[in-house]
Order: structure tokens, then sequence, then C-alpha cells
């Protein structure tokens, strides 16, 4: 199983933007992985709340987290499937998604994530998503 540190720097080499944006996998283990995007002024969109891309590109990144953790260098695993509902206006802060592993099979991964914005207890949106797993990922 890999740690947080690894887990982002292969987030970093393979999507730099995800650097440059400052995304943290700040935890990971137990199929689970926990993921920060900073607030930034150039996320707000007409009305003052975080754009949905924003949101969903953290979801995601937090699924490609706990898949990374539990399975090593994958980097090949790809979204298959990403649905959101969007349950509140998020705060102007940090954006903190929660992922959890539902099912690892062989060749798919089924995840759910919780996103919140930082010091906030109430979902701002609720995600369920498909991973596709390369062919060798497992036995």
């Amino acid at each position: 199983m890999l740690n947080a540190q690894q887990v982002q720097e292969i987030i970093y080499q393979g999507l730099p933007a995800a650097s440059e944006e400052g995304l943290r996998v700040e935890q990971v283990g137990d199929h689970r992985a926990r993921v920060r995007t900073p607030f930034r002024e150039s996320a707000l969109r007409p009305g003052g709340t975080l754009s949905g891309p924003t949101m969903m590109g953290l979801a995601d990144a937090a699924m490609y987290a706990a898949i990374l953790a539990a399975l090593g260098r994958v980097e090949m695993a790809v979204t298959q499937n990403l649905n959101i509902n969007f349950l509140s206006r998020p705060a102007p802060r940090d954006l903190i998604a929660e992922a959890v592993i539902l099912r690892l099979g062989r060749r798919s991964a089924v995840l759910e994530v919780q996103l919140f914005s930082e010091g906030g207890e109430e979902m701002v949106a609720h995600v369920t998503g498909t991973y596709a797993l390369p062919a060798s990922t497992r036995a």
C-alpha cells in the first residue's frame, strides 16, 4: 500500500495541473482517501459559489487517490462514470473530499465521495463513481 505522499507524487506526475492548483492528499488507508484543494478566487462561478468542475475534479482526484493507495501504481486506472449531487453552497474556503472504495473488483472499482467545506459539517456534494482498472491490476 502507498502512503499519502507517494499517492500525491503519482498524481502530480500524471497531472501537473494538480500540483499547480495545490491539491493535497492528506490521508490514505483502509480503502479511503482524504484530499484537499485550496480555495481559489478563480474557481468561483457567477453567484460566488465554487464551480461544479472544481468539485467534480476534486472528487475524481480523491477516488483516484483511494485506488492508488489500495492497489499501488495503477496510473492507467481511469474514470468510467462519475455522478454528483450538489447539496448545498460551499463556503469560500478549502474544499475537502473523503473517498471510500465500496467495491474493488478485478476490472472496476465503485467509490463514494463526500465533499465538505473546510470547517463545515454539512456535506456540500455527494459523488459516486466507477473506475475502470487495467487488466493486470488484480488476479
